[in-house]
């Protein structure tokens, strides 16, 4: 069965040489359950709303199966919420999750997949390279997790279990858009 390993929020803003001057990609796991409402999980935060958050892009989702292939392929460990994800995953393909696909994660919240990360420069200093080089490495591995808007809100906690809700057949896969 689907489910949650990990529910992150923000654990502290970094100084970032980006436009903002800051980041909230540190994210760390929390213990117990979090409210999710319309702009995402309460007590985390999005620097940049309009690429990193708002409604369309309120939760962001990755599978520990793309963290076992990075952690393999970097050869480090990778730490709940190092990627800047919410919730952290096993047993779903995120990748191959459908934009409008709902997923239900514990007994009350809705999410539907909408679109797919699109990795930054931000994401590219967090992992100690200031080039092009992550930003093109991670975009070709086609394993960027899936953002989600909330379409019911609820208390989501580790150990949560996901279900698949609805899939439209005609819908771009998160990893297609991510091409």
């Amino acid at each position: 069965m689907p489910s949650v390993l990990a529910v992150c929020v923000v654990r502290a803003l970094h100084p970032d040489s980006g436009r903002a001057g800051v980041t909230a990609i540190d994210k760390g796991p929390v213990d117990g359950p979090v409210k999710v409402g319309d702009y995402g999980l309460y007590a985390d935060v999005q620097v940049d709303r309009k690429h990193h958050g708002g409604l369309d892009k309120a939760i962001y989702v990755y599978a520990q199966e793309d963290i076992d292939f990075w952690e393999s392929e970097l050869g480090r460990e990778i730490p709940f919420g190092f990627f800047g994800e919410n919730l952290r995953t096993e047993g779903i393909d995120v990748n191959a999750a459908r934009v409008g696909e709902q997923w239900r994660i514990g007994h009350d919240v809705i999410g539907e997949v909408t679109s797919p990360r699109i990795p930054c420069q931000t994401f590219a200093r967090w992992m100690g390279d200031d080039s092009d080089g992550w930003v093109k490495r991670f975009a070709q591995e086609r394993r960027p997790g899936p953002y989600l808007r909330v379409v019911k809100r609820g208390p989501v906690a580790a150990g949560d279990a996901i279900s698949v809700l609805r899939v439209p057949d005609d819908a771009p896969t998160i990893c297609s858009l991510a091409r």
